[in-house]
């Protein structure tokens, strides 16, 4: 999240798609309610379903699954023709008036520039700024600027000009925010309908509510925007989330109270294993990992600190220039003594990613043969998919499998899975370690939460019997492989016999022990130049603005320094203090970065300092102290005067938010597109040569098949939660299955009508892959819809149950698992797997 679920409290106006936080997310949901009650504030709910949240709702939208960019596109199409857009926000805060090379190209034809139609890559040369100056006159005052627009991830790579071509005027055909306005010209109301299924007066009731906060210039309201997995698992998830952003970027609702967009996390600490490098291509704080080209640490920090990339007349912090510091500082905390200049801080230690690792592709590696064994704590593989029956086929190919759980679980018995016969059984040769591990209410530490929240919890009860907890058990396998390596020695036994393990018991780590490292300390004694401040070697560090790239301090991941600092444990603290009356608690546990609530909040600020809104200040320019000052921790260097214009956006490069994102940011745009998904019942509206995401590959082994609507194929297919269980778990625990006691399928009433169907006869539920059973509910909240002009039916599954737990131990079900059915294919940038959108066919079982 930008912000954070209190903050919803201080909302104007919100938008929910992709999500269902009242059923998935009750307690989070609550200021929204709380934001209805006391600002009055509109909710729009866009979901292929009519959900309890969408009951709450002044405005309810039905979209097809799988829309959701045409959708937002059209959404920035109205606010553009009828200028409810942040003039002087957009002006001074976006890459706006940035210009862009000559050569770049939109993708009228579904393809932007640089298209290899072989490699099914782009390249991004030309995804560039134009390097330069003033291109459309000297700057104007802001009052000019506001009338020119009157309408008629990561840090980038290196290449982005350090003097970048501008106009103020924002009236060069290049410039970004012409772009932008070409992009979108063809987002119509109309084109809407064609593709989402949304009536067009339907539409324009959204769009015109929506941007409203910004009618006749208003700049005082704030909308937010809350989205979940609804929006990340399809083929162009990110690409819709850089819609979302940039509509807020265009409507001035980024870094202020109310606004953002804020990502609804599915599990209590789904944000905390993101940002410890829970994914392949990053490490902890979401620095970028070594490659093979990274030959030395000079190379690998080149390649990942970007220099100010900017208009000459302003500014930028570019605080990822700090990104030395944060990386040795890395290497400290993994290496200790052992990494030291002369060694390039033990650099060459540290693996080399030389392809993508993702979660499907290393299940497509098992089952092609050369993944040989895996490790899954507190993840049951087979279950989640995609395509379940192949990551069993994978599983049966693999040589070992340790499993961690306080459960039996699909994962740990594939080999006996539905449809394994006594004498199959037989052959396969898998080892299967199975770990009983502890419970969630057995475990103390720290849990990240979508707002960004660090939270200590402690342990209610201890594990029962032979069980241990997680980091026990790593901790004790660690060991063991290290006293081989000291025995047996190996090819490269460095980084395992001269990683540091400080921990006051070494087969049992006190996860306070980690929290200590992971914030990291001083290793010499240092002084802050400015105020004289001296901590002492030993001493945990108050925050990263400490960190060293001369081997002087460590600490495990920059992004949670500050969390357990002299003070003690911040991520404990309780304070309920709230003077401010926003919703910031700032004593409440601690939030990253530097318990800072609202990420970029000089940008509630216009561009003299002054809150836009003075009723929900957040921070402000202090003239008299020359410094910012707020009731949060100002996102800013603390003396930037505003006549310097420093961009608010600080971890940008540029210094603004990107509207245009330049060079390798994305691998399928600069700028969101509308594709279909891989499995689609109609061709893409806009391109139908290129119907779906160019670069995204399908996978080629024998298990992996497509459907297309030739094959019969022609039911849009999405998959959701339910209150009453959580995930694959909970299948486990009488209350819940006295709640949900069976899976069913949630089918149309004109569908079921045509099918034959009543509510409770069983259904089968067929893809190209696989097929489900369950029992039929026929229901209201989806309908059928028209898209492009042909008539498509949406069905909804959840995902919950399988064949282990009580009942299906019992036989009461058919011990079918709905990921049997979705597709092995994956957004090209977060690798997420696309579960909501897919084609099957309904029958009567």
């Amino acid at each position: 999240m930008t912000n954070g679920w209190v903050d919803i409290k201080n909302a104007d106006m919100m938008l929910v798609m992709g999500g269902n936080p009242a059923e998935n997310h009750p307690c989070g949901f609550k200021w929204a309610i709380e934001a209805k009650k006391t600002r009055n504030a509109k909710l729009i709910v866009v979901d292929p379903r009519y959900t309890r949240t969408a009951s709450t709702s002044d405005l309810f939208l039905q979209i097809r699954a799988g829309s959701d960019i045409a959708f937002l596109g059209g959404v920035l199409h109205y606010a553009l023709e009828n200028n409810r857009i942040a003039k002087e926000y957009l002006a001074n805060f976006t890459n706006a008036s940035f210009i862009v090379k000559e050569g770049f190209k939109l993708p009228e034809d579904g393809l932007y520039s640089g298209f290899d139609a072989t490699s099914q890559t782009y390249d991004r040369s030309s995804w560039n700024y134009e390097e330069g100056n003033d291109a459309g006159g000297a700057a104007p005052a802001h009052a000019a600027l506001t009338a020119a627009l009157t309408p008629g991830t990561p840090p980038p790579l290196p290449g982005m000009p350090a003097k970048v071509a501008y106009d103020f005027t924002l009236q060069h055909p290049r410039c970004v925010y012409q772009l932008l306005r070409q992009q979108y010209s063809r987002y119509t109301p109309e084109m809407v309908e064609r593709i989402t299924g949304i009536p067009r007066d339907q539409f324009l009731k959204a769009a015109d509510l929506f941007t409203s906060i910004r009618k006749d210039g208003d700049m005082k309201k704030v909308a937010t925007i809350m989205y979940a997995v609804g929006w990340t698992q399809h083929t162009f998830g990110t690409q819709i989330i850089r819609t979302a952003a940039i509509l807020q970027l265009l409507l001035g609702n980024i870094g202020r109270a109310g606004g953002g967009v804020n990502a609804l996390r599915g599990h209590s600490n789904i944000q905390g294993a993101t940002d410890m490098g829970g994914v392949f291509d990053t490490l902890p704080g979401y620095l970028k990992v070594p490659i093979p080209t990274d030959v030395d640490l000079a190379a690998w920090l080149k390649r990942i600190t970007p220099t100010a990339s900017k208009p000459a007349p302003w500014d930028s912090f570019n605080y990822y220039s700090n990104t030395p510091k944060f990386a040795i500082s890395y290497l400290k905390a993994f290496f200790g003594d052992a990494a030291t200049k002369e060694n390039d801080f033990a650099f060459q230690y540290m693996p080399k990613v030389d392809r993508n690792y993702s979660w499907t592709q290393i299940w497509d590696n098992m089952y092609r043969g050369s993944v040989k064994g895996m490790f899954a704590f507190g993840m049951n593989g087979v279950a989640i998919g995609p395509d379940s029956q192949k990551n069993i086929d994978a599983l049966k190919k693999a040589d070992f499998l340790v499993v961690g759980e306080i459960y039996p679980d699909e994962t740990s018995e594939f080999w006996k899975s539905p449809g394994i016969t006594t004498e199959e059984m037989k052959t396969i040769n898998t080892t299967v370690y199975r770990l009983p591990c502890a419970g969630f209410a057995e475990k103390d530490g720290s849990m990240t939460n979508s707002a960004r929240w660090l939270q200590w919890k402690n342990a209610a009860v201890p594990p029962p019997g032979d069980c241990r907890l997680d980091q026990d058990i790593v901790a004790q396998i660690f060991l063991k492989v290290r006293e081989l390596y000291q025995k047996e020695g190996g090819k490269f036994p460095d980084p395992i016999l001269r990683l540091t393990w400080p921990y006051v018991n070494a087969q049992n780590p006190a996860l306070g022990d980690l929290a200590k490292e992971m914030n990291g300390k001083a290793l010499a004694d240092l002084t802050d130049p400015k105020t004289q401040v001296t901590i002492k070697r030993g001493q945990q560090l108050p925050g990263f603005a400490w960190l060293k790239d001369d081997g002087t301090t460590s600490c495990g991941i920059w992004i949670y320094c500050g969390g357990w600092t002299e003070a003690g444990n911040q991520l404990s603290r309780r304070g309920t203090e709230d003077p401010s009356g926003q919703g910031i608690y700032q004593n409440w546990a601690w939030s990253w970065p530097a318990n800072r609530r609202v990420l970029y909040n000089r940008a509630s600020c216009d561009p003299s300092g002054k809150p836009w809104d003075a009723t929900r200040k957040q921070v402000w320019w202090n003239e008299s102290a020359q410094l910012w000052v707020g009731n949060d921790v100002p996102d800013f260097k603390p003396d930037s005067n505003p006549k310097d214009h420093m961009g608010p956006f600080i971890m940008n490069a540029e210094g603004v938010g990107r509207i245009f994102a330049p060079l390798g940011l994305f691998a399928d745009g600069p700028m969101p597109e509308h594709y279909e998904p891989i499995e689609s019942p109609v061709q893409n509206a806009l391109h139908p040569n290129q119907s779906n995401n160019p670069v995204v590959k399908k996978l080629k082994t024998a298990a992996d098949k497509y459907a297309t609507p030739g094959d019969g194929f022609n039911i849009v297919c999405t998959t959701y939660r339910l209150t009453e269980q959580y995930h694959y778990w909970t299948k486990n625990n009488p209350m819940n299955v006295q709640l949900i006691p069976e899976p069913f399928v949630e089918i149309p009433v004109e569908l079921a009508a045509e099918l034959g169907i009543k509510g409770n006869d069983k259904v089968k539920v067929t893809s190209a892959r696989s097929y489900y059973v369950a029992k039929a509910f026929v229901t209201k909240r989806i309908k059928p819809m028209t898209i492009d002009g042909k008539k498509i039916y949406q069905i909804g599954i959840p995902i919950h149950q399988g064949y282990r737990g009580i009942q299906e131990d019992e036989g009461k079900n058919a011990r079918t698992l709905l990921n049997r059915l979705t597709p092995t294919v994956i957004d090209p940038n977060a690798y997420t797997p696309e579960f909501k959108g897919f084609l099957v066919k309904l029958e009567k079982a």
